[in-house]
């Protein structure tokens, strides 16, 4: 029952609704794990749909959904799987991906400086020309009025106290902290997470 709901699950994150003539480049493949868990949450395992063809003809993964768009060669016609499951267990990274999406919702969305919901952005607590450096143990969620205020100072030069000083937090921590977050804030639909999933550069 459990494999099943999951698979249930699994389906609805395909997108194409039905729509045959679909970019390919916009079928990504959510890839699960032997366990029908998503290999990686913060970013969310997904395979361009190139890869997830070659595993299925190398037999490194079963197809769980797939498009209703589909591919063709001179000897064979394919739907383009939309969620595949690994038949070997990988064990997931202790730590996520140093993304903007991951660092919001370790700061729970909120500006670190303020409270603040709206206009986040990132700020690094040491400035950059100081030599702060892009990690996890250096940026915060901020606010764009708190960012400004704050500018090229660190928090005690400007008067701005931390809610938390930040820290690298375990994939295991960030996935409990998203189940405290409304379905919205998670970004249900594959093509959001396209923009939530970019590697913030060092």
């Amino acid at each position: 029952m459990f494999k099943a709901e999951l698979i249930e699950k699994a389906a609805r994150f395909r997108s194409a609704d039905g729509d045959p003539t679909r970019n390919l480049q916009s079928c990504p493949a959510l890839v699960l794990n032997a366990d029908y868990t998503p290999l990686s949450y913060y970013p969310l395992s997904l395979w361009s749909w190139q890869t997830a063809i070659k595993a299925v003809f190398l037999e490194r993964v079963d197809i769980v959904a797939s498009y209703d768009r589909e591919v063709h060669s001179p000897s064979l016609d394919m739907k383009i799987p939309s969620v595949i499951a690994l038949r070997q267990y990988v064990r997931p990274n202790e730590f996520p991906a140093f993304t903007r999406f991951n660092l919001f919702l370790r700061d729970r969305f909120t500006c670190q400086y303020c409270g603040s919901e709206h206009d986040l952005t990132f700020d690094h607590v040491v400035p950059r020309r100081a030599g702060g450096r892009t990690t996890w143990e250096n940026i915060a969620t901020a606010c764009a009025p708190c960012n400004l205020r704050k500018g090229g100072r660190t928090p005690e030069q400007a008067a701005m106290r931390l809610a938390v000083n930040p820290i690298r937090p375990t994939s295991w921590q960030l996935h409990q902290q998203g189940k405290s977050f409304p379905p919205g804030y998670l970004h249900e639909t594959w093509r959001d997470w396209l923009y939530w999933d970019v590697e913030l550069e060092a």
